[in-house]
């Protein structure tokens, strides 16, 4: 029922003049195939390869680029892609631009180009399917349309959505990335990154910066993200149940100036579908009013884990501007939204109920350590009157 782990780092030929088909396991791996075929029929690619990481599929995934190429990216990326493209690629002649893709008209000049002014078309564009941490939906469908309309791939990070919620190669992109430690594995127990592309073209590429960068998923590893996937619709569904719940409460809570989830009530789940997503992911955002330090709702959960990453069994909460996004300067991250009040929520499988009342203690406490900031201040007399659950 499972298959073997072939934990063999070279293999024996039987004679020298034979071709076999695994020889070092940098090169190929019987387990690591076995999650490659997988997660390449999951997203109806062509070809699947599995590293180390996500940054190491990232890192393979844009090292098939060459100095000058021009990449178009989304403005608001996860930090350590930020800092891949901005700290590293722009070191060896990749040129980066910024880009609201949301916005069609920017993304098709940016795309463009400018040939009189000697910017030649992006050789690509990357973008998250769900935007890290404010959760906008991007339409893969139409800013792969763009892409090719100028001759560029379309590479997508579909880490939030998975191959349950979408697959972005059946609308038109080109790479799909994966940074497999989230959701895939779903235990917070091994790091991973997985890349899918649409042709034999791609995956020679793909393939040569996996073999000779070296950075490929253990077989022990490989055999975990596989067992994790066994149980993805099941874990997605009930994450997806509770960050409803929870951004239902948010959104009625005093201490909430905003929320950011796109399965939110009046967002539509007909704009998701018209995006080709099928839900709204396990991921959620909120930024508390003016006035309440976020410290004070974060160190006083107990349910939710102070921690980076997201998609596991378990819930987890962080603030983005001094963790997952500490690598943007702070001018970058308040041009897209995220905010020194924004505290991002990775939604596990426990009790709906459990979690509200953890997130409602917590703000109790958040509320009691404000009043006493602000007990003789004029603006007290706004939030007191409200309850606090």
């Amino acid at each position: 029922m499972n298959p073997p782990i072939y934990n063999s780092t070279t293999y024996a030929f039987e004679r020298v003049d034979a071709m076999p088909r695994y020889d070092y396991a940098r090169s190929g791996n019987p387990t690591r195939d076995f999650l490659e075929r997988q997660i390449a029929q999951l997203e109806q690619g062509k070809r699947g390869f599995a590293f180390a990481s996500g940054l190491a599929a990232i890192h393979a995934v844009l090292s098939t680029f060459k100095p000058g190429d021009r990449i178009v990216v989304g403005d608001n990326i996860y930090g350590g892609t930020y800092s891949q493209l901005n700290e590293f690629f722009t070191r060896w002649g990749l040129v980066v631009e910024s880009v609201n893709t949301r916005d069609d008209a920017a993304l098709e000049s940016a795309v463009r180009g400018d040939r009189a002014n000697g910017v030649a078309p992006a050789r690509a564009v990357y973008f998250e399917t769900l935007t890290n941490p404010l959760l906008k939906v991007n339409d893969v469908r139409a800013i792969s349309a763009t892409a090719h309309r100028h001759g560029a791939l379309s590479i997508v990070d579909n880490t939030f959505a998975t191959p349950y919620l979408q697959q972005p190669l059946s609308l038109g992109a080109d790479v799909v990335i994966h940074s497999a430690t989230k959701y895939l594995a779903g235990h917070s127990d091994v790091n991973a990154g997985l890349v899918v592309v649409s042709s034999e073209d791609l995956a020679n590429r793909v393939y040569f910066a996996q073999n000779r960068l070296g950075g490929v998923l253990a077989p022990a590893e490989c055999d975990s993200v596989r067992r994790g996937i066994q149980t993805l619709a099941l874990r997605m569904d009930r994450q997806q149940e509770n960050a409803n719940a929870l951004a239902r409460y948010l959104l009625a809570h005093p201490l909430v100036k905003s929320v950011h989830y796109p399965g939110l009530p009046g967002a539509g789940d007909q704009r998701l579908a018209a995006k080709g997503l099928k839900g709204a992911g396990g991921v959620l955002s909120f930024e508390v009013v003016p006035g309440v330090d976020p410290a004070d709702v974060l160190n006083n959960l107990h349910i939710f884990r102070l921690a980076v990453s997201l998609g596991a069994v378990e819930s987890l909460a962080e603030l983005p501007c001094r963790m997952t996004h500490f690598e943007l300067p702070r001018e970058e991250r308040l041009k897209v939204g995220i905010t020194d009040e924004l505290v991002r929520l990775a939604v596990g499988i426990e009790d709906a109920n459990d979690l509200i009342e953890d997130l409602g203690q917590a703000f109790d406490i958040a509320y009691a350590r404000y009043r006493e900031r602000h007990i003789d201040s004029d603006v007290l007399g706004a939030l007191t009157p409200k309850v606090f659950a």
